[in-house]
């Protein structure tokens, strides 16, 4: 498979990890677009929020409460906001399910 995510989460390509178990990891995101901009993933490859299934919920659970966890660690008191991109027309570029954490400054609204 040629997942850049799927690598990333099997230790062949490296990453500023800052939370991993067995299901999950949590890294810095190397174009940050906040002073806080975390990627979380599954290491189980799935392509993208359609394709999610009731069986999956443990799981994003589970990848919820890790971001509680990493926002404390990072100072995210504030505030904080979680980003899924879904497909193309929703700015998914990368074909492995992740969860942006991103915070540290104002956010604006409606993003881009």
């Amino acid at each position: 498979m040629d997942c850049i995510f799927c690598k990333i989460a099997a230790g062949q390509i490296p990453c500023q990890k800052l939370y991993e178990d067995e299901q999950i990891l949590a890294f810095r995101d190397i174009q940050p677009q906040a002073p806080a901009h975390l990627l979380i993933i599954p290491k189980a490859h799935i392509e993208g929020a359609k394709d999610l299934t009731p069986e999956h919920a443990p799981l994003v659970g589970h990848i919820f409460a890790a971001i509680a966890q990493l926002a404390r660690q990072e100072g995210l008191d504030a505030g904080f906001r979680v980003v899924i991109n879904s497909g193309q027309e929703g700015g998914q570029t990368v074909g492995h399910l992740h969860f942006h954490l991103l915070g540290g400054r104002q956010l604006g609204w409606p993003p881009g």
